[in-house]
Order: C-alpha cells, then structure tokens, then sequence
C-alpha cells in the first residue's frame, strides 16, 4: 500500500500539470469559439434568412446528431486522406468547437425566445432598431438565462476534452494512459485522473454558482 501511495503522489503532479497546461487552455479556446458560433447561429436560425437557416440548421443537426469522438476522427484522420491536415491541437479545436456551438446555439436560441415578444413591440414603438433591441433590452435578459446551460456545457467540455488522447493530445487522460502503462496500476492511476477531473469540474460548479448568484441580483 505505501508503494501505491508513493505512486499517486508522484503522479499527481504531472497529470494536475497536463490540466492546466493543456486541458483547460484547450477547453477555454474552444469554448469560447464555440460560444461566439453558438450565438452566431441561434441568430441566423431566428432570422428571415431561409437559406442560411436551413444550412446552420442542418450544422446543428449533425453535430448533435453524431458522437464527439467519431467528429474528432474525422476532422484528423479523416481529413487527412483528403489533403487537409491538422495538427492535433487544431484538430481538437475545431471539433470541441464545432460540436460546442451546435449544442450551445440552442440554449442561446431558447433563452432568446423565452423573451416576451412584448418587449419586442414596445422597443420598437418608440422607434428602436432591432439591432439595438437585442444588444441593450433582450441580450443581458438571454444571458442571464442561458447562463445554467452553458455553464454546464463548459464543465462538460473540460471533460470531453479527455476525447482528444484518441487523436495523441498529450493532456491529462494521456498522461494517466502513459503512467498506467509503464507502472501497471491501471486502477489506481485511472482513480487519480478522475479524482483531478473532479477538482477542476468542483472549482468550476463552484464558480457557476457564485456568477449566478452575482447575475441573479441585477434581474
């Protein structure tokens, strides 16, 4: 038992050092990208542009349609037997981003149609564009709403992100694979990555909850 103690504590480091030098930089990038197209999306799909909606409609479609992992291999593996190589941080962002824009358009696009259209009507009674209707009366109301759910999806993707050991990504599910190979205590190395998996995940619930409790105050 205390050989396995002093293998835990001298793992620990190196897979809490792949967190945060890889796993959250990658989720952070790709979720703030993903954000950027989720918003960009609900958009489009509650406008009067029919072309576009059917397109993004149909992007929606498949990302949420097919698994995380089969879209990781196909933007890597895939693609590269077209011409179109990626290294495994660009393939791994464009995936998580793609998949979380998808996913997070339709909590943007629900949040932004729980909005009376009242309010709608009476901004533009007194003569306000639709442009400045939705940054300064629906959007602060959409975001506040949509925070749980997006929350969520980003505490998700830190978990995801484990996806990308698939296509080499050295991060922390990788270190852990590499420890547990080389040492053989598969169970208690796989133990330790969840146990690291759970502290980011619990400093993150803990943060959604202070942000929304601070948003809830300005309702």
């Amino acid at each position: 038992m205390e050989r396995i103690i002093t293998l835990l504590q001298s793992s620990f480091w190196p897979i809490f050092m792949a967190g945060i030098k890889v796993t959250i930089p990658l989720t952070l990038i790709s979720f703030a990208l993903g954000l950027i197209l989720a918003v960009f999306t609900a958009l489009i799909r509650l406008s009067n542009l029919h072309f576009l909606k059917i397109i993004f409609a149909g992007y929606v479609w498949i990302f949420r349609g097919t698994p995380l992992l089969v879209q990781l291999f196909i933007v890597f593996f895939g693609l590269a037997q077209v011409g179109i190589e990626f290294n495994t941080w660009m393939a791994a962002i464009i995936t998580f981003s793609l998949n979380t824009g998808a996913y997070c358009s339709e909590s943007v696009r629900a949040a932004i149609l729980s909005i009376p259209k009242g309010q709608w009507e009476a901004a533009q009674s007194i003569g306000m564009s639709n442009s400045m209707i939705l940054r300064r009366i629906i959007a602060p109301q959409a975001a506040r709403i949509c925070l749980p759910p997006l929350s969520n999806s980003f505490i998700g993707l830190v978990k995801d992100t484990s996806l990308a050991s698939n296509i080499t990504m050295v991060e922390m599910f990788m270190v852990s694979q590499r420890i547990a190979a080389r040492t053989y205590e598969i169970l208690w190395i796989y133990i330790l990555v969840a146990f690291v998996y759970l502290i980011f995940c619990t400093v993150l619930t803990f943060l959604q909850q202070r942000l929304e409790k601070a948003t809830s105050q300005f309702v």
